[in-house]
């Protein structure tokens, strides 16, 4: 393990791969990533999430530049109202300054909002936001090559939050957000359990390569983003 921040390591085997895309945050931050809490309000969130739920044009998401593959991805896209897209774009303009204090970036493009709905048995494995792997014969990872240059930053704003027992539809149970190379000082893998209104950020390259692991019950929801920055 390698440090790139005060709490958080890089799994070895990245250095020996070719990262044309290498980026790190800086070293002094605790995380090498940003969970910024409370972006959107109790009401805010329970608003989308209804919304999400009523949606009967929802579509399964594909993977990038390639056919419908569900044992890859399994995640409905559903549509953002323009109320409930006026209601996001303000509240992330009101930490936009925080996320490009943090990254020391400053954004520029960034795709239309993603609905990303998971239901129980939904999934998404392990992947770069910006580069797909590249494997060896055998199977086994050897570097990566980047298909989306313009994705820099990535920012994940959930509606629906964790919870061991979900007994209502705010809540869910699995679904953690797993960052596949990253881990604490006892090697332990990162893993986020996300509450309602809260903004994951970290940057799209493939150290911070992730994995969404199977919902058990309940509805998972959020609002993803990729951002080009200079």
């Amino acid at each position: 393990m390698h440090q790139i921040s005060n709490y958080v390591y890089a799994r070895d085997e990245l250095l020996g791969w070719d990262i044309p895309t290498k980026r790190l945050p800086n070293p002094y931050h605790d995380f090498p990533y940003m969970v910024i809490e409370g972006v959107l309000s109790p009401a805010e969130c329970r608003a989308i999430t209804d919304a999400a739920l009523n949606d009967r044009d929802a579509v399964q998401a594909q993977l990038r530049g390639r056919a419908l593959d569900t044992q890859m991805r399994r995640t409905d896209i559903h549509t953002l109202s323009p109320e409930h897209r006026t209601v996001y774009e303000s509240h992330f303009a009101a930490v936009r300054d925080e996320i490009e204090a943090f990254f020391a970036l400053s954004l520029s493009q960034a795709t239309d909002v993603q609905v990303l709905g998971y239901e129980s048995g939904s999934f998404y494995v392990r992947h770069s936001d910006d580069s797909s792997e590249l494997r060896d014969q055998e199977g086994n990872t050897v570097g990566f090559r980047t298909v989306a240059p313009e994705r820099k930053l990535t920012t994940v704003l959930f509606t629906t939050s964790y919870t061991p027992h979900p007994t209502d539809k705010d809540h869910f149970s699995g679904g953690e957000l797993l960052f596949n190379y990253l881990c604490d000082a006892s090697g332990n893998t990162i893993t986020l359990r996300p509450e309602a209104g809260d903004m994951v950020v970290f940057l799209s390259n493939p150290y911070f390569s992730h994995e969404v692991l199977p919902v058990k019950e309940g509805f998972r929801l959020s609002l993803v983003q990729w951002h080009d920055c200079f």
